[in-house]
C-alpha cells in the first residue's frame, strides 16, 4: 500500500537525515556536472510534420538555396538623423564594412547587399527590401544554415560584432531575426529570486518560524537545481524549447514549495500531538505525501498528454517540465523528511521574531496562522464555511456567475505568436523591428517564402508570381530564385501587415486556398507557403484543432482518478466542472489583458498581442494538474470527517476549515511565484505567469472556499454515492484517512445503498 511505503520512507529519511541530504548533494553535483559536460542550449523549432509550412521547408531544402536555414537581420541608420545613405559617403562606407564583417562570421552562408543596391536607386531598392525609399534605413539580411548546425555561440558572435562596430562606425546598429528567437537566453533569474523571497515571507507569516520557512525553500532549491540541470542534459540530445527552463522553474518552484508546505503542516500537527520528530515526519509523509504523489503524478500525466497535438517542440517541452515536477515530488517524500528530522523539535516552536509579531496588533495574522493558535484560525474559517453552507444557493449561483462572466472574453481568443514589436524598447530586437517597419512597412518583419515545384508546367511560375503580387495582402515580391538542378523555385513575398496581425494569417490562408490553387490549376505542379510567420500560424491552427481532444482526455482521466480516490461519482464530476470554470476564467482574463490591453501596463505590456498558440494547451495541462493539489488535499480531509461522523454538513465545515489555512498559504505562494514571472520582458513568459497566477488565485478562493462547500451542501449525502457493483469493481484508491495510513482502522466503504 502506498501509505505504508511512504510511512517507512519518511521515517527512515528522518532517522538518517544527513545520509539523505548528502545523497541529494551528490545528485545535484552530478546533475550540474553532467549539464556542463553534456548539456546543450535551448532552441526553438516551430515545426510539425504534415503542415503546409513544413512541406515548403522540405522543398526549399531540396533546392539547396539556404533559405530553409536560420536568418538574422542587421538594421542600420546613420547616427546623423539628417543624413541618408544616398548622400552620406562615410555612412555608405561604414555600411560596406559592416556587411563585409558580418559575412566573415562563422556559419554565415551569405548576406544581402544593400551597399550594392544603393547604386541602383530605383524600384529594385524598395522591392528587395534592402534600403528604404528615403535612403535612411538599410537592412543586411544574414543567412545561416539549418538550426541543427548552429548554437548560441553564433548568436553571441553576431551580438559581439554589433557591440564592437557600434563604437567604431557612425551608424546606429540594431539586430533581430529568428536567430535571436531560437537562441536568446530565456527570462528567469531575477523572477526566480523574487518568487523565492515572496514565498519565504509568506511561509514565515504562516508558521512564525524562520526554520519552518527555510525548509520548503531549501527543498525547492535542491529540486530545481537537479531538475533544470537534467533538462539541460536533455537539451544536449534534442531541441528543448526556450520556454521550458522558464516554465519549469515557474512550475517547479510553485509545486515544490506547495508540496513541502502540505507535508510540513502535517508534521507540525503530529509534533503538537506529542509524537517524536522521526515518527511525526513518517506520519506526515504517509498522510500529506499521498496527495502530493497523486497530484504530482496528475500534473506529469496531463503535461505529457500534450503529445496528442503532434507538435514535437511542445512534446519535448512538456517532457522537460515534467522532469522538474517529478524531481519535486521525489524531494518532498525524501529530502524534506530528512530536513524535518535534522530540525528536530525546533519546528514545534515559534521563533523570537514570530513571538514579537504576535505581541503586536499586526501580528494577529501570524498568530492565527501558527498551529499553536490554530483553533482560533480554524474557528474563523468554520464561521465562514458555516455561513456559506447555510446559504448555498445564492453563493453557488453568484460565484458561478462571476466565473462565467470572467470566461466570456474567451469567445474572442485569437492564437498566434507575438512578434518582436511586442518586446520592450530596451531590447535591440524591438528597435530593429521598429526601424524595418518604418522603412519598409510592417510586413517586412515577417516575409513569407513560397516554394514551388513547377514539374510538368514551366509556365506556372509566371502565373504564380502574378497571382501572388496581385493579392491585396501582399506588398511586394522579391525576384524569383530557381534552382537549376531541381527546378524548384522560391519566392520571398512581403505581406502588408505585421507577423502577429490577424490579417497576415488571413493572407496565408487565402494564398493556400485560393491564390496558389488557381495559379497552378490541375497540373502536376505544386506550391507551399512557408517562412516563420506561416510556420507559427500552422502550429497555432494545429494546437487549436487538437485542444478539444486533449481537454476531453484530461477530463476523463481526472474523473476516473478522482472516482478511484474518493469512491464517488458526483465528487469527481463536480471537481471537473469547477476546475473548468476556474481555468476558463483565467483564459478570459488573459484575453482581456493581452488582446484587449486591459491593465497591460501593470505588467509592462507595451502593445496588445495574440495569445501564444501553444500556451492554452500548456496552461490547461498544468492548471488541471495543480488544481488536483487543492482538490485532493481538501476533499481527503472532508472525507475523513465524513467517515468519522457520517454527517455531510459537519464533514464539509470541519474538512474545509481545517485545510483553509494551508490552501490559502499555498495559493499565496504560488501566486507570488507566478506573478514574479509576469513582469518579465518576453510576452510568452508574461502569459504563463499571469495565467497561472490568476487561475490558482481563483481556484483557491472562489472555487475552494465558496463553490466547493456550497455545491457539496446542496448535494448532501449524494456526494458520496457510488453504485455497489462499481465499488466492488474499483481497486483501492491511493488516498485515505490518517487511521487507514497507520493501520489503526479498517478501510470503510463509502457507498450509499
Amino acid at each position: 500500500m502506498l501509505s505504508k511505503a511512504l510511512l517507512r520512507l519518511g521515517a527512515s529519511a528522518a532517522r538518517h537525515p544527513w545520509r539523505v541530504i548528502a545523497a541529494w548533494l551528490v545528485a545535484a553535483t552530478l546533475a550540474v556536472l553532467a549539464a556542463v559536460a553534456f548539456g546543450g542550449r535551448t532552441a526553438d523549432s516551430m515545426t510539425a510534420p504534415g503542415l503546409d509550412s513544413q512541406q515548403a521547408a522540405q522543398l526549399i531544402e531540396r533546392a539547396g538555396t539556404g533559405q530553409e536555414g536560420m536568418t538574422a537581420q542587421v538594421v542600420v541608420t546613420p547616427l546623423d538623423g539628417a543624413a541618408t545613405f544616398f548622400d552620406h559617403g562615410s555612412a555608405r562606407t561604414a555600411l560596406t564594412r559592416l556587411q563585409t564583417e558580418v559575412t566573415r562570421l562563422p556559419h554565415v552562408l551569405g548576406t544581402s547587399d544593400p551597399a550594392g543596391a544603393l547604386d541602383a536607386r530605383g524600384d529594385t531598392i524598395v522591392r528587395g527590401g534592402l534600403v528604404s525609399a528615403d535612403g535612411r534605413i538599410a537592412v543586411v539580411r544574414v543567412q545561416y544554415p539549418d538550426q541543427s548546425r548552429l548554437s548560441a555561440k553564433d548568436l553571441d558572435a553576431l551580438v559581439d560584432l554589433g557591440d564592437r562596430l557600434r563604437a567604431e562606425l557612425p551608424l546606429r546598429i540594431e539586430m533581430g531575426g529568428n536567430l535571436f528567437y531560437a537562441f536568446s537566453d530565456p527570462d528567469g533569474g531575477a523572477s526566480e529570486l523574487i518568487g523565492l523571497l515572496a514565498a519565504a515571507a509568506i511561509l514565515f507569516l504562516a508558521f512564525g518560524s524562520l526554520v519552518a520557512a527555510a525548509l520548503p525553500i531549501g527543498m525547492a532549491v535542491f529540486g530545481l537545481t537537479v531538475g533544470v540541470a537534467t533538462m539541460t542534459v536533455l537539451a544536449g540530445v534534442t531541441d528543448v524549447p526556450t520556454f521550458a527552463p522558464v516554465l519549469g522553474s515557474m512550475v517547479g518552484l510553485g509545486v515544490g514549495i506547495d508540496y513541502a508546505l502540505f507535508v510540513l503542516a502535517r508534521h507540525r500537527e503530529y509534533l503538537a500531538r506529542g509524537l517524536n520528530p522521526h515518527e511525526a515526519a513518517g506520519q506526515a509523509v504517509a498522510t500529506a505525501g499521498r496527495p502530493v504523489v497523486f497530484a504530482g503524478g496528475t500534473v506529469v500525466v496531463s503535461i505529457l498528454g500534450m503529445a496528442v497535438a503532434n507538435v514535437p517542440f511542445m512534446t519535448v517541452g512538456g517532457l522537460a517540465v515534467s522532469i522538474v515536477v517529478l524531481t519535486m515530488v521525489l524531494a518532498s517524500v525524501t529530502l524534506l523528511p530528512a530536513f524535518l528530522g535534522a530540525a528536530g523539535p525546533r519546528l514545534a516552536r515559534v521563533g523570537r521574531i514570530g513571538r514579537a509579531l504576535q505581541t503586536r496588533k499586526l501580528g494577529r495574522l501570524a498568530r492565527r496562522r501558527h498551529p499553536a493558535a490554530g483553533s482560533a484560525h480554524a474557528a474563523g474559517w468554520r464561521r465562514w464555511i458555516g455561513h456559506v453552507s447555510q446559504h448555498p444557493v445564492p453563493y453557488a449561483v453568484g460565484a458561478a456567475g462571476l466565473l462565467l462572466t470572467a470566461t466570456l472574453p474567451v469567445l474572442g481568443l485569437r492564437v498566434g505568436l507575438p512578434d518582436d514589436g511586442s518586446l520592450p524598447h530596451s531590447r535591440t530586437e524591438r528597435r530593429a523591428y521598429d526601424l524595418v517597419a518604418e522603412g519598409f512597412g510592417p510586413g517586412s518583419n515577417g516575409p513569407l517564402v513560397i516554394a514551388a515545384d513547377p514539374t510538368g508546367d514551366p509556365e506556372v511560375l509566371d502565373r504564380l508570381v502574378g497571382a501572388v503580387a496581385a493579392d491585396p495582402g501582399i506588398a511586394s515580391v522579391a525576384p524569383t530564385h530557381i534552382d537549376r538542378a531541381t527546378g524548384i523555385a522560391t519566392l520571398v513575398v512581403f505581406p502588408t501587415t505585421s507577423p502577429q496581425d490577424k490579417a497576415t494569417a488571413d493572407t496565408i490562408a487565402r494564398l493556400r486556398t485560393d491564390v496558389l490553387p488557381m495559379a497552378i490549376g490541375h497540373g502536376p505542379a505544386r506550391a507551399h507557403v512557408g517562412g516563420a510567420a506561416a510556420s507559427l500560424s500552422d502550429v497555432g491552427q494545429r494546437t487549436s484543432q487538437r485542444l478539444p481532444v486533449f481537454v476531453a482526455a484530461v477530463l476523463a482521466m481526472s474523473f476516473l482518478l478522482l472516482m478511484l480516490v474518493f469512491r464517488s461519482i458526483l465528487v469527481p464530476l463536480k471537481a471537473v466542472l469547477l476546475n473548468l470554470l476556474s481555468i476558463g476564467a483565467a483564459y478570459g482574463i488573459m484575453v482581456a489583458v493581452f488582446q484587449w490591453g486591459w491593465g497591460g501596463a501593470l505588467i509592462g505590456l507595451e502593445a496588445t498581442v495574440p495569445i501564444v498558440s501553444f500556451i492554452p494547451m500548456f496552461l490547461f495541462a498544468i492548471l488541471f494538474g495543480l488544481s488536483m493539489d487543492y482538490e485532493v488535499f481538501l476533499l481527503s480531509r472532508v472525507r475523513e470527517e465524513y467517515l468519522r461522523t457520517g454527517d455531510n454538513g459537519t464533514a464539509i465545515v470541519e474538512g474545509v476549515s481545517r485545510t483553509a489555512r494551508i490552501i490559502t498559504s499555498a495559493a499565496l505562494i504560488m501566486v507570488a511565484v507566478f506573478l514574479s514571472f509576469a513582469v518579465a520582458d518576453d510576452p510568452s513568459t508574461k502569459m504563463f505567469g499571469l495565467g497561472l497566477a490568476t487561475a490558482i488565485f481563483i481556484d483557491a478562493t472562489v472555487v475552494r472556499m465558496v463553490l466547493v462547500p456550497a455545491t457539496m451542501t446542496l448535494l448532501g449525502r449524494t456526494n458520496w454515492w457510488l453504485p455497489k457493483w462499481l465499488d466492488r469493481t474499483l481497486p483501492s484508491g491511493p488516498v485515505g484517512t490518517d487511521a487507514e495510513s497507520t493501520g489503526e482502522a479498517p478501510r470503510p466503504r463509502l457507498v450509499d445503498h
